[in-house]
């Protein structure tokens, strides 16, 4: 089973945490069943890019982000080759660790 380690984020996980997840699962839905409170406005569905993480260690072990997946990161707060939505990272066997990004652009919550 791969673990997540999270790195410390003042909101999300003040002291950082490690979580086990299963193979195959998707990073949001398994940050939500452990009680990190991360945006996905859209449902999960790569219609906006609330869901915006780093991954520091690990993503060379993950599939590449898709068309959708990139086209939705072009609207992310501070973009960098490290990013991803955590609505389409799927949890392979290797151990990733996770930055969660300082701000999040949230249209539907900033009206």
């Amino acid at each position: 089973m791969p673990q997540v380690r999270l790195l410390p984020h003042p909101d999300l996980c003040p002291e950082g945490r490690e979580i086990h997840v299963k193979t195959g699962a998707s990073l949001c839905e398994s940050l939500l069943k452990a009680g990190v409170a991360i945006e996905h406005a859209c449902e999960m569905v790569t219609a906006c890019s609330t869901c915006h993480v780093y991954v520091r260690q690990g993503g060379d072990a993950l599939t590449e982000a898709g068309d959708d997946e990139n086209d939705q990161l072009d609207n992310a707060w501070g973009l960098e080759a490290q990013s991803r939505l955590a609505c389409c990272v799927k949890l392979g066997e290797t151990d990733i660790t996770v930055e969660f990004p300082r701000h999040t652009r949230n249209h539907a919550r900033e009206h």
